[in-house]
């Protein structure tokens, strides 16, 4: 019997303890109490025919190909919906069963095309296999009479298309988008012979609710739902499991290919982290790894004023090499430094940093991590003793109270974030703290219960106001407090969050959140159950942004909300790898494994590995490297899969730092906003082009495999090993699991993780070592990584940023679904068909206000500077505060972003700009100096390619 793909056995695995023995065919299986047949039968080898059962949706029985005998039973049941039960005798093959399956079988062929050689599917198909399995041979009737042969084919979405005329209205595609996805986009239309699948109301698929996560196409077992690629190119030859590149989420794929072309990603359903679901970027956009725009060629140049010359690899590698040795004898070994990237592996980020400490000879390393979750690193150190989220995303699962603050899981981590409205629709309580109307809020089938629209910039504020009810109306969990906190700590910040300037009611004219509102949602996550908060970018980028972290901390110890499954304290990274990148020693005060550069002991470990002295002071972060760079005394950058001059803040200012830059060495797929101002170009690897690790939100450590060759023809972490040899710092790893054995042997989190143990179970969650050899999915079980959790004050303190009669709006920035951090790679895919600008959202108050219409061009201006985007006139924003994205550098985005930042960690302050909005008719001039310089480089990098 032919095996189909993914192993669908109908309902998913029971999780009941009881077992139960039944007789399938004369061999006996023993199997959990609510096992269905069809499972139970795979179980022990035996495969019954079916086309709408999958293990990934909830029975449905309507194909009715699975039928099967059961002594004592009336009629002939369907194998997916029915339980086993003890001393249960079942038949699935005989002559009435098979009788009855190509009787079946002959009804989907009587209406369906016959063209199986030249159908995209072919080879792939689950109809033809059930063809196949039953014996059909011929179809007696229907087949030139009524049909749906000319149903009009849905070529509409970039990805995939829609031949309705293979359909066999099995409903897989209508369940997965259901179930799976929660969008609910897909129904069926009609009834009897006219059932159709329909999108929406019988429209396009671009014109519908669809996201394009890909659910329906995995769970469609014809050629009805099929991906373009696959069209295009034919059905894959062999395939490779890889990391997803994209969000925090950390999706598990499989690289579907045809020698060393990608066909098809598609998400594996052993993954840990997604369990077979995925999201547009990951599903479909893979398309940038090998686009035109690819550089392949080093090249170097004095000025950056003047044109680019490829080079080979060595003479780029040297000359790189020779700039950072002159910039240090001339201006001293402080003079450079580099930079880390939360898109790079785990490897990769650690040799970045070993490179500046040891071949450099400081501590001037920084990421991108530390303008994104930097307060979390600080926060939960000093709270939990641990700068990692507590659970798996799985855990969601067991939560009876979800609390949402600062994130958006649906557009910037879209697959936890359709776990998360799973558990909703199965009864969890869910509490939103947002400035918008974000679609936690409210989408098919799912409705926060309180809706925290505070003003931004005031989220310490909101969470005291929720610890002081918690305080003041006696629920505290005394016994957890008791039993696994700091006494002292606690009684401080209970008399503090317990006075009157910290309630609801002293807080709302602050915040904008109605004082009972504030109190019932309190009550709820303390009294509600297993509650678990789940953060991100709205909580960390703010002036207080560490101050937030430690108060969730507080507020989830307070609770007793910590330490097993369904509670926890969960920040949501944004890009792929920010909790690596942090692991791995990319601040300048630390080394991997966050362990203090000041510590004698510490630095000895890594002196003796590494071979030389390290320096005790910390180097500079990015804002400092900026400043010394204006002010004369740094002239040297290493740039590795970093885009600061689009994602950092005060964009003016750190173009007029890096213009005053001697040497700045850019390594990446493109030639981005820095690459701009660049002397040194070295072309980078895509995910698909290496091999390596990422960490994602969960601390989860799941392997990168290279599943085609470098198209410059070196991966990342072998570049900076070439730039390290070359500045006189011996490295000589031939592989990254070398590296990463090196990791271990230093980052006591790390110690029982390498290639070989990841290659056995897939992924694992740190810490992994001697006391957890098989990871830790849940922190702070027994104890708190620190000991005794440690209650810390947050006073509130306003930003200094504030609204005025001149700047009278607030904006705030995040994430769209279809586009990636600045844009890079997704603005190089298909996805640009749902969101080519960037757009700003306003709310009709405001836009009458100022005559503006949806659709209008507008002019954002700040203290800072001014930019023109489009206006999107929408009631998902509250009066006085207006919304961006920063997917498009030509935006200008944080052209208008301040300087201002978290107090501990320096985390710019990107959710909280005053701002003027104004009907405008032309670009801001920073944008049209901004165009006048992109030609020029490109006009460079022309005359570099022709070259």
């Amino acid at each position: 019997m032919a095996l189909l793909k993914d192993k669908d056995f109908g309902t998913p695995p029971s999780t009941s303890d009881k077992m139960v023995t039944l007789e399938i065919d004369g061999f006996t299986a023993t199997v959990p109490e609510g096992t269905s047949v069809m499972r139970a039968a795979a179980s022990i080898g035996i495969d019954i025919p079916r086309l709408c059962a999958t293990d990934s949706l909830e029975p449905f029985g309507s194909c009715r190909l699975c039928v099967v005998q059961i002594e004592g039973g009336r009629g002939l049941p369907a194998s997916c919906t029915t339980p086993v039960f003890e001393g249960m005798k079942v038949v699935t093959q005989n002559d009435r069963l098979a009788q009855i399956r190509r009787g079946i079988m002959e009804l989907y062929i009587s209406d369906h095309p016959l063209d199986c050689l030249t159908c995209s599917a072919n080879g792939n198909c689950e109809l033809q296999d059930m063809a196949g399995v039953v014996g059909l041979r011929e179809v007696r009737y229907g087949y030139e009479g009524a049909n749906h042969f000319d149903a009009k084919k849905d070529l509409s979405n970039p990805y995939f298309q829609f031949e309705p005329s293979k359909c066999i209205v099995c409903s897989r595609c209508v369940r997965a988008c259901e179930q799976t996805q929660g969008t609910f986009a897909l129904t069926i239309d009609g009834r009897g012979f006219d059932s159709k699948i329909s999108p929406g109301q019988n429209q396009a698929f671009m014109d519908s609710e669809c996201v394009s996560c890909g659910a329906c196409v995995q769970a469609c077992p014809t050629a009805t739902l099929i991906e373009k690629s696959v069209v295009e190119k034919g059905q894959a030859d062999h395939s490779i499991i890889t990391t997803c590149a994209y969000c925090g989420v950390g999706c598990s794929f499989k690289a579907e290919m045809k020698g060393s072309e990608v066909v098809r990603m598609v998400p594996d359903k052993n993954g840990q982290a997604n369990h077979g679901h995925s999201c547009v970027k990951g599903r479909f956009a893979f398309g940038y790894a090998t686009h035109p725009d690819r550089i392949t060629s080093p090249m170097i140049r004095k000025s950056i004023h003047d044109p680019w010359q490829k080079v080979s690899w060595e003479e780029a590698i040297n000359y790189a090499a020779s700039e950072f040795k002159r910039i240090q004898a001339k201006y001293g070994k402080d003079s450079v430094g580099g930079l880390t990237s939360s898109r790079c592996t785990n490897e990769e980020a650690y040799l970045v940093q070993k490179l500046v400490r040891a071949a450099f000879g400081n501590n001037n390393v920084d990421t991108c991590a530390r303008v994104c979750h930097s307060p979390t690193g600080y926060g939960l150190k000093q709270t939990l003793g641990e700068s990692a989220g507590t659970q798996t995303f799985d855990s969601v699962m067991k939560s009876d109270v979800i609390m949402v603050i600062g994130a958006n899981p649906t557009d910037g981590h879209p697959v936890f974030g359709s776990l998360m409205k799973k558990r909703v629709r199965q009864g969890a309580r869910l509490i939103v703290v947002d400035p918008r109307d974000i679609d936690m809020v409210r989408s098919p089938h799912i409705e926060a219960d309180y809706h925290l629209k505070l003003k931004p910039g005031t989220n310490v504020a909101v969470v005291n106001a929720l610890a002081h009810v918690i305080v003041r109306e006696g629920l505290v969990d005394e016994a957890f407090v008791n039993a696994r906190c700091e006494a002292e700590s606690f009684s401080k910040w209970k008399d503090f969050v317990a006075q009157e300037r910290n309630s609801p009611e002293a807080m709302e004219s602050v915040t904008g959140v109605p004082a009972q509102t504030l109190r019932e949602a309190a009550r709820l996550y303390a009294t509600g159950g297993n509650a678990a908060i789940y953060y991100g970018l709205g909580v960390t980028e703010h002036s207080q942004g560490s101050t937030t972290v430690i108060a969730i901390a507080n507020l989830a110890m307070a609770t007793g909300n910590v330490g097993r499954e369904g509670v926890g304290v969960n920040p949501l990274r944004g890009q792929n790898n920010v909790q690596g990148s942090c692991d791995m020693g990319s601040f300048p005060h630390e080394l991997p494994g966050y362990r203090h550069v000041s510590d004698s002991t510490v630095r000895a470990q890594f002196e003796a590995a590494w071979n030389t002295r390290l320096d005790p002071e910390p180097g500079l972060r990015i804002p400092n490297m900026f400043a010394a760079a204006l002010e004369g005394s740094f002239k040297g950058l290493y740039c590795e899969g970093e885009d600061i001059a689009q994602s950092d803040p005060d964009t003016q200012h750190v173009f007029a730092a890096l213009e005053a830059m001697e040497c700045v060495v850019v390594q990446d797929l493109f030639l981005n906003e820095t690459a701009k101002f660049a002397h040194v170009f070295l072309p980078g690897a895509s995910f698909l082009e290496k091999s390596g690790t990422f960490t994602n939100a969960e601390r989860r450590i799941s392997p990168v495999r290279r599943v085609m060759p470098p198209l410059a023809g070196y991966e990342d972490w072998q570049v900076t090993q070439m730039l390290a040899n070359a500045l006189g710092y011996p490295m000589n790893y031939s592989h990254a699991s070398e590296i990463l054995d090196e990791i271990a042997s230093l980052v006591p989190t790390f110690s029982k993780v390498s290639f070989k143990r990841l290659d056995e179970v897939g992924s694992l969650q740190w810490p992994c070592n001697e006391e957890a050899p098989n990871g830790t999915p849940t922190m702070h079980v027994d104890h708190f990584v620190r000991g005794k959790g440690r209650f810390m004050l947050t006073e509130y303190v306003p930003t200094e940023e504030r609204t005025s009669s001149k700047f009278p709006l607030i904006l705030t920035t995040g994430r769209i679904l279809s586009q990636y951090n600045v844009g890079a790679q997704t603005r190089r895919t298909a996805n640009t068909a749902w969101h080519s600008e960037d757009r700003l959202e306003i709310h009709p108050h405001d836009a009458e206000n100022r005559g503006i219409k949806d659709g209008d061009w507008v002019g954002i201006k700040s203290r800072q500077g001014e930019t023109v985007l489009r206006a999107v006139v929408s009631e998902r924003m509250q009066p006085g505060v207006v919304y961006t994205t920063f997917h498009f550098p030509e935006s200008g985005a944080n052209v208008i972003t301040t300087d201002n930042s978290d107090w501990a960690t320096n985390c710019p302050e990107y959710k909280v700009t005053a701002v003027q909005v104004t009907k405008v008719n032309a670009p801001s001039e920073w944008q049209q100096k901004f165009r006048s310089f992109t030609e020029e480089q490109l006009s460079f990098l022309e005359k570099a390619t022709a070259g």
